[in-house]
């Protein structure tokens, strides 16, 4: 290993490669970014209308909770086969069976009960919908990119947030003109309109690259990190989980938070808008940082970041400070996610992509998932959203623990390898 690599500590040279990085690449991904703030704008018709959905229900906050949260974990769940059935099929046609699925969810949604509400969201939108669109792309994009991959993945990653960003001031206004099902109804016929032709024309299949030169003892040596490639893969994965709870809780509950301490729902709206907003601006940044530092130590200032928002918002309540909260909140935590899929392509062989990453992906939305029901189930029995924040902040610690020590052991094989070099 020579002392360029060993400084980076990242597993590939930044010079020796080939780089694929194109003007062609940049639209895929773009193309990637617009897809998804369409298909994940589906699920937070249910978040800005939480109220409304469970007065309308006559149920528990609980149960549009729920019904959020078996979205995320459905596009997790899924993610593990729609991966490898588009390895084999293309990632062209799970998107459009993906966006199909949601715009069918979205239907059944709005003619149905609590039953067909939480059915409807898992299966279609979540199981097979997201899951064809999510996981696939990540792989796809991740393939047409090598010297910017972190700042191209951070890029399409964004999309979750701003589809939230976007959508939920005008959800809230068609919420409150037409209805949370009209809503559904309308979005999904816009959905389909906008992911099909831009699948069909951008979606090309995506160039090869080379597998760069692994880390001492990494995968190809039946080692990564000093550790066995299973677990190091468990350990990413159990890190997802637990960053993902706390994510998830003021992305589900923060127009409803903000309503039961007198604020507004069109300024909760606002917030959550804002929330996610800077989500998408501060991408950009944790991209190059991800490209500079590697994916290990951007997951670990990330997480840290996210739990000093998180306790922001177990002590405001006042609506300007928790303006600036959840502006914090966005740039903190909107760099986690890309950062995992950097890590896992930096530290495993890239054929091992198309399941890798699947896989991780399926334990960051469940706990994306978690964290909203969580949220919910927590407010129904303690009365008040506290006690859900501070249980995120125990998660949030927990993963700040196990990605610090992955990034140690990092830390330590790359000491030797620059005396070395």
């Amino acid at each position: 290993m020579d002392a360029t690599e060993a400084i980076n500590g990242r597993g590939r040279t930044l010079t020796g490669t080939t780089n694929i990085d194109s003007r062609a690449s940049w639209a895929v991904a773009l193309t990637a970014l617009g897809i998804y703030t369409v298909s994940f704008g589906a699920p937070y018709i249910t978040v800005v209308g939480l109220k409304s959905i469970a007065a309308e229900l006559g149920s528990a906050r609980s149960v549009p909770s729920l019904a959020f949260a078996l979205a995320w974990f459905g596009s997790a769940a899924g993610g593990i086969a729609m991966g490898w059935l588009a390895e084999r099929v293309g990632v062209r046609w799970t998107v459009i069976g993906g966006a199909l699925s949601i715009a069918t969810g979205l239907v059944l949604s709005s003619f149905g009960g609590q039953t067909t509400l939480l059915l409807s969201q898992g299966v279609f939108i979540g199981l097979l919908g997201n899951a064809g669109i999510n996981a696939p792309l990540y792989v796809y994009v991740s393939r047409w990119f090598d010297r910017r991959r972190g700042s191209a993945v951070a890029l399409i990653s964004s999309g979750t947030y701003l589809a939230g960003a976007i959508w939920s001031a005008p959800f809230e206004r068609a919420i409150a003109l037409f209805g949370w099902r009209d809503t559904m109804l309308i979005y999904a016929v816009f959905e389909i309109a906008v992911i099909v032709p831009a699948t069909l024309i951008m979606f090309a299949p995506a160039p090869e690259t080379a597998v760069p030169p692994r880390l001492p003892g990494a995968a190809t040596t039946r080692w990564v990190l000093g550790l066995r490639p299973s677990a190091v893969q468990s350990l990413l994965c159990f890190a997802g989980f637990l960053c993902c709870v706390p994510m998830a809780m003021p992305q589900g509950h923060l127009v409803a938070f903000c309503s039961d301490i007198g604020i507004p729902a069109t300024h909760g709206a606002a917030m959550l808008s804002v929330l996610l907003g800077c989500a998408f601006l501060a991408r950009v940044f944790w991209g190059l940082v991800t490209d500079r530092i590697g994916g290990l130590r951007t997951l670990l200032a990330g997480s840290v970041c996210q739990i000093t928002a998180m306790i922001g918002f177990l002590v405001t309540q006042d609506e300007a400070g928790l303006f600036a909260v959840a502006a914090m909140f966005g740039l903190g935590f909107s760099g986690i996610i890309p950062a995992y899929v950097v890590a896992i392509r930096e530290l495993f062989p890239a054929a091992e992509a198309s399941w890798r990453i699947p896989t991780m992906l399926l334990f960051s939305g469940s706990g994306m998932a978690a964290g909203g029901w969580f949220a919910g189930l927590i407010y129904d029995y303690a009365g008040f959203y506290a006690a859900a924040f501070a249980t995120g902040i125990a998660f949030n610690l927990a993963n700040i623990l196990v990605v610090g020590a992955l990034v140690w052991r990092q830390g330590r094989l790359r000491g030797p390898a620059l005396a070395r070099a």
